[in-house]
């Protein structure tokens, strides 16, 4: 497979940032509650340690314990999706969003490319300690 995987969409591209992000966003999701579940906590503390997790501050400092370990074609989507024209943040700084977005985007793109082991990698270092395991 290539390295951008793109023969895999119709139109031989690879979606926008945007739909990156909106990927990734389950993606990561998923990761996180799959490793909260292995503790032996209420649904109640899980549900507040992934909100913990999950959120633009804390997407945007994941991305920073990754971002010196990144390939030229991953720097390229989380610098894409980092300057892509978004709506304003509500609860959150405007650099914590754009970087929470662009740490989504890379993850869709890894995921939608079929980079399995990568992906898995990059969210083991990533995560906060209490969820990646570590």
């Amino acid at each position: 497979m290539a390295e951008t995987g793109s023969e895999q969409f119709s139109h031989g591209q690879l979606p926008g940032s945007l739909e990156l992000a909106f990927v990734g966003d389950a993606v990561y999701h998923l990761y996180v509650r799959s490793r909260l579940i292995k503790s032996s906590a209420k649904v109640n503390q899980l549900n507040h340690s992934a909100s913990d997790a999950v959120n633009a501050h804390a997407q945007s400092e994941s991305l920073s314990r990754i971002e010196g370990m990144l390939t030229d074609a991953e720097a390229l989507i989380v610098r894409s999706a980092k300057n892509t024209r978004q709506t304003g943040p509500k609860h959150q700084t405007h650099r914590d969003y754009c970087r929470a977005t662009a740490f989504e985007a890379l993850l869709g793109y890894l995921y939608l490319t079929k980079q399995t082991e990568r992906l898995e990698r990059l969210l083991s270092l990533a995560a906060p300690q209490g969820v990646s395991g570590q």
